[in-house]
């Protein structure tokens, strides 16, 4: 009996010195784990300052004010707060630029939703397929005219015959197409900024140094909403042509974010350009319903070919008349966006501009046209958001990480900044020794959201 009791006694002293033990392992274990999550959180205290004044964005400068990304300065971080009894290893790591911009954005969707709201958007979201629409039928519409414009020299090339330039609509908007756009719009009293940028040295273009590892576990799910307060975001952050105030390193960040070009000036044109292709949708959607402008467009185009007397000609030069039309009414939408005021999305006889006679003076010395403001309309801002949303996400988001990486050099001086070393997300995999030679590992993720 004395024997059976000993050995259990010993068995439940051996049993409760091991609860005991492991206790005492496990609690080993949660310091170096406390160790850590202490240090990787004060690492990522150390966040670029002036990025998130200006831009709402938090990020790690990897480079730590030198340029150069150099992994072992964040082992070197975290042993400086108090994990340096331990080895670290990078598992995953992404940049600002990685993947498009896909950190970037996470960051933003956060948040402009912190801000507004979903619910907040839930009434625009419901306009982006109108965009996309109205982007399709642009395209359909250029190929529509360029197929009218086809058959009218076809036609005119069988029968050996021109139509008269003097008073010919087509022949006035052929010219208008072949000037300088900016030339045709650009309100009287504002000059286009020539400020330019190094195309080369830009995210977008540039060779950048590039993460490694998925984050699918913790990135935000992208999609229309997403798409759309990336453009809010912008515009909030990112000045334009009507803005006011242009005190950075290109005046027309919007544009260039759009555009891509290195200028201003190439960069205005070519949003121009798009909206441009925006507003003749509803022009000539519109022209093509309204008969007493089709009947002055048939009346014209019957004087164009009296001497011709092919039926067929005159249906076609009639088409090019309404297509000619509709381009000059939307020059002069443009006009009316670029000084400010705003155009309706879908046209009226009463919010049209252009008369027909009018259209032979555009862009000519006898030009004193501006457009007319319909508080019930568009503003250039809005088209803007529109243009934003259209565009492919990712391009977007790199050209506004270097419109600012421009500006953090240009006015607060950081000529180091590269957004492409900015550490947005990070995991690490750390290996400590414990006593009697137990060897633990165990991963630590932080990233900003």
């Amino acid at each position: 009996m004395t024997a059976y009791l000993s050995l259990v006694f010993i068995l439940l002293v051996t049993f409760i010195g091991g609860m005991i033990e492991s206790a005492s392992v496990q609690n080993a274990k949660n310091y170096q784990r406390a160790d850590m999550n202490r240090a990787i959180e004060c690492v990522f205290a150390e966040y670029q300052k002036e990025l998130l004044e200006r831009y709402d964005i938090f990020a790690l400068d990897g480079s730590y004010e030198t340029g150069r990304y150099v992994e072992q300065n964040l082992s070197d971080r975290l042993s400086y707060y108090g994990a340096g009894n331990m080895e670290h290893k990078l598992t995953r790591i992404q940049f600002l630029t990685d993947r498009g911009g896909r950190a970037f954005c996470d960051q933003v969707r956060a948040y402009e939703e912190h801000k507004y709201g979903i619910d907040a958007m839930k009434d625009m979201l419901g306009m982006t397929s109108v965009w996309g629409q109205q982007e399709d039928q642009a395209k359909e519409y250029a190929r529509e005219e360029q197929d009218s414009q086809d058959y009218l020299e076809e036609m005119l090339a069988e029968n050996e015959s021109e139509l008269p330039e003097t008073g010919n609509p087509i022949a006035c908007a052929d010219r208008l197409k072949q000037s300088p756009i900016l030339t045709l719009v650009m309100p009287k009293d504002k000059t286009v900024s020539e400020k330019r940028v190094n195309g080369q040295d830009m995210p977008d273009r540039r060779s950048k140094n590039t993460g490694y590892g998925e984050f699918a576990d913790v990135a935000v799910q992208g999609g229309n909403l997403s798409s759309l307060l990336l453009g809010e975001y912008l515009l909030e952050h990112f000045s334009a042509f009507t803005d006011d105030e242009h005190a950075k390193t290109v005046d027309y960040e919007v544009e260039y974010i759009l555009g891509g070009k290195d200028s201003d000036r190439e960069n205005l044109e070519a949003v121009v350009k798009k909206i441009l292709n925006l507003r003749f949708v509803p022009n000539y959607a519109y022209i093509q319903t309204d008969s007493e402008m089709k009947a002055e467009a048939e009346a014209m185009a019957a004087a164009l070919c009296t001497l011709l007397a092919v039926p067929a000609i005159t249906e076609a030069a009639a088409q090019g008349i309404l297509l000619a039309w509709a381009y000059g009414e939307s020059l002069m939408d443009l006009r009316s966006l670029l000084k400010g005021s705003r155009v309706p999305l879908v046209k009226s006889k009463e919010s049209w501009q252009l008369q027909l006679s009018k259209l032979m003076t555009l862009g000519t010395d006898e030009d004193c046209s501006e457009g007319r403001d319909d508080t019930d309309g568009l503003s250039y801002e809005e088209y803007l958001r529109m243009l934003l949303f259209l565009a492919k996400k990712e391009t977007v988001a790199l050209r506004a990480l270097g419109m600012i990486e421009q500006n953090l050099r240009m006015i607060c001086g950081q000529t180091y900044f590269r957004a492409d070393l900015c550490i947005s997300r990070m995991e690490m995999q750390s290996t400590c020794h414990l006593r009697r030679g137990i060897r633990y590992q165990f991963k630590t993720y932080y990233g900003y959201r």
